[in-house]
């Protein structure tokens, strides 16, 4: 008897409970917790859609051309964890209206490219370069539209792509920063072609934009403008059958495909609290989410095996689909890789040897150890901490193997200094930061070699040495 009235007493409390929020609460509650879930699935598509809207409404560039940076990166790139030490070539393709698109990489000879092909959820459909399916060769990428039947032409690397828009990064690299180095590295993107397959009996001069003065901000908007990107997503990209299930979550959001997005005040103020829960929720997974990539330290990998494993197979094992790692990995970075440590590897820190977060207040110390493992180059990025992107209106945001005048130790290795000042006689050895702003770190492998994967050679963590 006493259990029975246990269990109904119970009942009576969960009721009691359900009948607490009244129906316009549960409208409210929904809207909200729908938005999180919507953001943390929709960072790629939306990361993708920022930088798109950034060429487009910035520069005079358009999609299946190129935008192209004629200089090192600086702080007006704001794009996520960029390398300011290559220079950028981007095209933005679209098959919509003019069917297969081809992308040119010429061979590796005077240059040589480091490129990764993606669609607009920035799942990786090909790597180009000496580490990519052209193998240093050169090779035509033909990137297609859903559903493409047609015989694909003998000569070209056929990418079959699920979405109508995409893009690639294509990296020219430098062998040093000098002038006359830039200047080549330069002539050699521009040997890159686009075009559309229907042309290519006689292909038009690819056009050129150059976006080195533009202040490029494709950084996450934490606010009601990411639903309208998402909504742009949605209006003109398929439904992928993985996503179905998104289709009514969107839809309680107003984000239909075939109706404008139209948020009325209080639904508008929703999903602003929804966002916000969203970027407090990457926030907390960022800080707790990293693998170490040596068996102690700080130095992570900066992408989810798992994210990587799941992508390389296009997202399309039946058991198999990390949302929550994309979307992390997407609030600080962008692009997919195909062959992640080939062309090239990353290892990211948020932490000093004594784990604590990165402040620009202080000055740090980074010893990299003699022989880096690469067959290229290492570089050293210093980025901001809430932002993900260069540190503004810094001279300059990394130092790397190809500064000629980079001082080594007696060892063979080499000290970077992280902090607001230049510590005396080691200005060439400096990254600048902002001393009212936290910061992050990213070293890059470019070409890694054996030693860093079986890691006889290991990265020490960084120490600080100034308060």
């Amino acid at each position: 008897m006493r259990r029975m009235l246990l269990a109904t007493m119970a009942v009576m409390a969960m009721a009691s409970a359900a009948a607490a929020f009244s129906p316009e609460e549960l409208a409210k509650r929904t809207i909200e917790r729908r938005a999180v879930e919507a953001v943390v699935w929709g960072i790629p598509a939306v990361n993708y859609d920022l930088m798109l809207q950034e060429m487009v409404t910035k520069t005079s560039g358009e999609v299946n051309q190129i935008v192209y940076w004629s200089r090192p990166l600086d702080w007006h790139n704001q794009t996520l964890t960029p390398n300011p030490d290559a220079i950028y070539l981007m095209v933005f393709t679209d098959t919509k209206d003019v069917g297969p698109v081809v992308i040119e990489v010429p061979p590796a000879e005077g240059g040589s490219i480091n490129g990764n092909i993606v669609d607009v959820w920035q799942m990786p459909l090909e790597d180009a370069g000496p580490s990519g399916a052209d193998h240093g060769k050169g090779g035509k990428y033909l990137v297609l539209p859903p559903g493409y039947k047609d015989k694909v032409p003998d000569g070209y690397i056929p990418l079959a792509s699920d979405t109508y828009g995409g893009y690639a990064l294509l990296r020219s690299n430098l062998a040093s920063h000098s002038d006359a180095d830039i200047e080549k590295s330069v002539a050699y993107g521009k040997r890159l072609k686009v075009y559309p397959l229907s042309q290519a009996a006689s292909p038009p001069e690819t056009i050129f934009t150059d976006a080195k003065d533009v202040l490029f901000d494709s950084t996450i908007k934490y606010d009601t403008s990411f639903f309208q990107s998402l909504d742009r997503i949605v209006q003109t990209e398929p439904w992928l059958p993985r996503d179905r299930a998104m289709i009514d979550q969107l839809r309680s959001l107003g984000i239909e495909k075939g109706k404008p997005f139209e948020p009325d005040a209080t639904t508008s103020k929703e999903l602003e609290t929804g966002i916000h829960e969203a970027r407090e929720w990457l926030e907390a997974k960022y800080d707790t989410s990293f693998k170490p990539f040596f068996e102690s330290g700080h130095w992570n990998f900066p992408v989810d095996p798992e994210l990587v494993k799941a992508a390389q197979a296009s997202f399309d094992k039946p058991d198999a689909y990390p949302v929550d790692i994309r979307g992390l990995t997407y609030s600080y970075a962008y692009i997919g890789i195909k062959r992640l440590g080939a062309g090239q590897f990353y290892l990211i820190a948020i932490k000093d040897k004594n784990g604590h977060p990165f402040d620009g207040s202080k000055t740090y110390r980074l010893n990299v150890p003699a022989n880096v493992p690469v067959e290229q180059y290492w570089s050293l990025t210093a980025y901001d901490r809430e932002t993900h992107a260069l540190i503004l209106n810094m001279p300059h945001a990394s130092r790397s193997s190809q500064i000629a005048d980079l001082q080594k130790n007696a060892d063979g290795s080499v000290d970077i200094f992280i902090g607001p000042k230049a510590p005396k006689g080691r200005e060439t050895n400096w990254i600048p930061t902002d001393a009212k702003r936290d910061f992050e770190l990213m070293f890059r492998l470019y070409a890694p070699t054996k030693a860093l994967f079986d890691k006889t050679w290991v990265l020490t963590d960084v120490e600080l040495v100034r308060k």
